[in-house]
This record gives structure tokens, sequence and C-alpha cells, in this order.
């Protein structure tokens, strides 16, 4: 269907890429997806109060350990004229009730990790699929004027890439995030209870972790979300350029098509090296600045021990609490870069999500039965454009009477494709109307309008699975008698027979049919449709000139009792049409019959003597 000029597409098979997005707006994505997990919010809050919980039983634990230990300090005396330590009078009632703490304790803190892991994997997973779902739904409410401007490669990528993405940060950033600030605070409130001058100097020594963060924080952000639109890119180019390999290889665009993947893949392997590289300074830098907590503490603490301020249990506490100080600023840093990724896919499955889509149709009662409609059509001062300003179609009139054969036909780009779409409503007309049988195509829903009608195209498609299943697509009750049935009139029966599976062989990728068998198949499909009123497009443009005869019989019987609209360069097919409408610039310039319009030795006689001059 390539009758007409559309949008251009942000990726061509050796075209380069598309044009830049906007920057990402971080609160607008992830307030987005917080919206999109509402259903969950209640799971997702329980979940933080168990990681909540078992942070405040870990931050608990070195202040037992702190007791523990004193009480172990305290029952040795060190004898200087001796040069040892002796044990006097140890209390282990005491210290046995601390170890038990201590275990109760971490193993509390263990079922309440496991706990709210469980229930955020669970919610990661049901959220995950309900975006797929939405995207999913949102394909079939998207017009076709959306992947004339997209490619199917970029939209799968958000499908995929940008889903496990929000899904991945959604299972271990939003925990980690919530914990790793519980940690922080509970931490902070404890070194202080504990001791206000070690947590002075543990505290001091880790605010250089703070600015060095928020630093490479502000300075990372934009290459997570270059990343990720990077990679869209590139699945985009990769997909295209591999469905049309067979041109790449005749063109010998080998080279430049290279050159395109590589600039996509060099900029994608720029922003993904640099985000990799300031993601990966954080755990040095943090390691750094707790080796230099647990200095200060270190000192601070032998100098107080050795005054005799504080007890040596309480160095002990302390160099916990620095590791818990520390660790979430490590652990705050790698959810911060989780999230920036998570937000550039999120902006990017929302931005699909929020496409216009298709108008709701659901209220309109106009109905006609494939069983009933007579099958008469009118065009009634059509006007169209893909794009508004540009109109193609001008003040396109015309009529086609219950069971007439239509013709179509024209030079290239003078817009008889565009019409089927129009009549099949893939597009909304600019202004004017189509009928069927008096009602307008408007006020009846698209998928009424998709069940009048049978199509063959010109470009072939077929999905895996078998040559029966093909053929039968989407029909119900269907006989395999009804499938031989159709398999012959089209004349592929024969060539079926010598399939080792027959009508059960699989086709894919190792099932080689060449263009015309796979046209007899769609062609077969339609015959199975057997719908009211037929549109061939190009249908026989892939056959050989036998073949062509065998299928132009079988689409006589197959057309006739139905309003059929044939689109033909062959003009040799077309010859028994009741009605040919010549098109040129968007309009009609003559009509009427083969007889009729090669009399009138007009622009349709040239066009179809021009196809029988001699060399």
């Amino acid at each position: 269907m390539a009758e007409h000029t559309r949008a251009p597409r942000r990726h061509g098979p050796m075209g380069g890429p598309p044009v830049a997005e906007k920057p990402k707006n971080f609160k607008k994505a992830m307030g987005k997806l917080i919206l999109f997990i509402k259903p969950f919010l209640a799971y997702v809050i329980i979940a933080l109060l168990f990681a909540v919980a078992g942070v405040v039983l870990n931050l608990i634990g070195p202040n037992v350990l702190s007791d523990l230990t004193n009480a172990i300090q305290s029952s040795f005396v060190y004898l200087p004229e001796q040069g040892i330590s002796q044990v006097f009078d140890m209390d282990m009632a005491k210290i046995t009730r601390l170890c038990i703490t201590l275990v109760c304790l971490y193993g509390a803190g263990m079922v309440f990790s496991y706990v709210q892991g469980f229930i955020m994997a669970t919610v990661t997973q049901k959220n995950s699929k309900n975006l797929r779902t939405a995207i999913s739904k949102k394909i079939n409410l998207l017009p076709l004027s959306y992947f004339d401007s997209h490619s199917v490669g970029d939209t799968l990528s958000r499908v995929t890439n940008d889903v496990d993405m929000i899904g991945q940060t959604l299972n271990q950033s939003v925990t980690t995030f919530v914990t790793a600030v519980v940690m922080l605070i509970g931490s902070f409130v404890m070194m202080f209870v504990t001791n206000a001058i070690m947590a002075l100097a543990a505290i001091l020594s880790s605010l250089l972790g703070f600015a060095v963060m928020f630093l490479i924080m502000g300075k990372s952000q934009k290459f997570f979300a270059r990343q990720q639109r990077y990679l869209g890119e590139i699945n985009g180019h990769i997909e295209e350029t591999y469905a049309g390999h067979n041109v790449v290889k005749a063109y010998n665009a080998e080279h430049k098509v290279k050159k395109t993947f590589n600039d996509i893949n060099y900029k994608l392997y720029t922003s993904a090296w640099k985000s990799q590289f300031f993601s990966g300074l954080m755990m040095p830098l943090m390691t750094f600045v707790g080796n230099l907590g647990y200095v200060a503490v270190c000192v601070t603490g032998a100098v107080l021990v050795a005054n005799g301020t504080i007890l040596f249990g309480t160095v002990i506490a302390f160099t916990l609490y620095v590791r818990l100080f520390t660790s979430p600023l490590s652990q705050l840093a790698q959810s911060f870069t989780s999230m920036q990724t998570a937000a550039a896919a999120s902006e990017r499955v929302f931005e699909f999500l929020e496409e216009a889509q298709l108008s709701d149709e659901s209220k309109k009662t106009a109905h006609l039965s494939p069983e009933t409609v007579r099958g008469d059509v009118s065009f009634e001062h059509v006007h169209f454009g893909y794009d508004p300003e540009k109109i193609i179609i001008n003040d396109f009139s015309a009529e086609a009477k219950a069971g007439q054969k239509v013709a179509i036909v024209g030079p290239t780009g003078a817009g008889k494709t565009t019409m089927v779409n129009l009549l099949m409503r893939f597009y909304e007309l600019n202004s004017g109307r189509i009928c069927i049988d008096g009602i307008p195509t408007s006020e009846l829903t698209r998928e009424n309008v998709h069940d009048l009608f049978c199509m063959v195209l010109q470009d072939t498609w077929l999905f895996e699975g078998t040559i029966r299943e093909n053929v039968v697509y989407s029909k119900e009750n269907v006989t395999d008698e009804d499938v031989v049935r159709a398999c012959k009139a089209v004349g592929l029966h024969h060539f079926i027979r010598t399939l080792p599976k027959g009508y059960d062989t699989v086709l894919d990728d190792k099932a080689n049919l060449s263009a015309g068998q796979k046209q007899l198949v769609t062609i077969a499909r339609a015959m199975i449709e057997n719908a009211p009123m037929l549109i061939l497009d190009e249908a026989t443009s892939s056959v050989d000139t036998r073949t062509e005869v065998l299928i132009q019989q079988a689409m006589d019987r197959l057309t006739e009792g139905r309003t059929s609209f044939i689109i033909a360069h062959r003009l040799s097919t077309i010859r028994n049409a009741d009605l040919i409408l010549v098109m040129k610039d968007g309009d009609i310039i003559e009509k009427g019959t083969h007889e009729q319009l090669l009399e009138k030795n007009g622009f349709y006689a040239e066009l179809y003597n021009s196809q029988f001059e001699s060399a």
C-alpha cells in the first residue's frame, strides 16, 4: 500500500537516526508511574513497613552488641604487675540473654526483609504485566498515522526494554531507597544517643560522600535518558534493516547501513559508558568515605577510651553504626541511578500510552450485517490528506452499485490505495462522506466496516503457523474441506501436497515460499473470509502470467454477486470490470467500462496501449 505520500518515518533501511526527543522530566515521569501502580500502593506500603521494621531491628543490634561487649569486658581485670588479664565472676546469664536477643533481632530482620522482597517481586511482575497489557491495548487503538511516523523497532523497545527497566527499578530501588533513608536517619540518631563526640567525628567525615553523590547525580542524569533513547533507535534500525535485508543487498547499501548503525551504536555506547562510569564511581567513593569514617571513629574512640569517658563496647557499636551510616549513601546513589533510568523508560512508555487514539465508538447504534448488506457504495465529495495541510484527494465522488466490479486505475501516486484505506476507515476523511447502503461509514463502527470487506493486499503478511492456520486466520468453524476448496481455487493445492506435512507445514524462516505463493495464501484467506464485499489491491502483482489466469478465474467466481474494488496496474486483468475509475492526482478524470474508455481515446487508452507497445 504505497500509493500515497506519508509523513517521513523516523528510521529507514538506509536512513539516519531520528530527531532527538526532548529531555525527560524526572518528577513528571515518576509521578505518572506512581499513578499507574496506585492499585498496588497498599501492598507497596506494607512491603515498605516490613523493610523499615527490618532496618529498625538492625539498628538496635549494635547497641545490644555494645552491652554484650561491655558485659564481657567488665569480667576482665588487668593485673599490671603480672602483665595479664584475669576473669572475675562473669555474668553468664546476662551474656546469654544478650546473645539470644541479638539472634532474635537479626533473625526477625531477615524474615522482614524476605517478606518485603516477596511482596515487591509480586507487585513488580503484576505491574509489568499491566503495563504490557496497556501497551497491547493501546496498539489496537492507535491510528495508522502513528505507525507512519514511528518505527516498529522503537515501539517494540518500549514494550520490552523500557517495561523491564521499570520493573527492575520497582523491585530493587524503591525499597532500597526507603530502607537506606531509614537506615541513614536511624544510624544518625543512634550515634548521637550513644556518644555525641564520636557521632560528630563520623558524620563530618561522611559529609564528603553526600557532596560527591549529588555532584555525580547532577552530571549523570542526562546520560541515562540518552541511553534509553538510543537503545530504542538501534532496535528500530536493526529491525527495519533486517526486514529489508534483500533490498540492502540488492542496492549494495551494506556500507551505508553499517555506517548508520555504527553512528547510532557509538551514541549508545557513549551514553551507556558515561552513565555506567558515573554509576561505577559511587561504590569506590562510598567505600573511601566509609573507611574515612572508620578512621575517625577509631582515633576518637581510642582517645575517649584512654580518658575513661567511654567503654570499649561503645567503640565496637560505633564501628557498626559507621558502616550502617555510610552504606546507605552508596545505596541511595545506586537507587537514584536506577530511578533516573526508570524515569527515562517511564517517559517513553507513558508517552506511547498518551498518544492520541481512535475515537470511542461504543455509543454508535448503526449497524450493517454481513449477511444482509446489499453492497451499494458511494463516495460523496471526499477530501483527504495524510497531512491536513496537504490535501491529496480532491472532491472525489463515485458510486458503485451492489454486485458491481469496480476497478481503480491510474499512475503511481494517483491515490488509488488511499481510497481503499478511506473506504476501510483506516484513516478518517477531512470532509465529505463514504456510504454503504446509504449509511455513512462514519456512523458505523470500524469493526463493522471491516466485517463487510475481505482484503488481498499487494504486501503479503503471513505469521508463524501452519498453512491451514494462515488460511483460516481468525475465522471460526472452518472445515478442512473449506480450506482445500479455497486452495484449489487459487491453484495452491498441488504445491501444498508436495510439502512433507501438507497443510500442517509450519510457515517460518525454514519454510521458503516464493512471493507468488505467499500471495496465493492470502488470496485463499480472503476466499475463506467470504465477506459480502471485496478489495483487491494489486492482488496478482507477484504471480506469473499462467497463475494469474487461474487466479483471475477464481477471482471472477469470488467477486460474483459481491461489490468488488480492484486496484490494478495490469489493465488486462480488469477488462471485464463493470466500472473503471481512472484517477490522477487525487481526482477522477475518466470513468466507464473498458470499451467505453478505449473509445474515448483518452488517458486510460494511453495507459492501456502503453502496456502493449513494442520496445
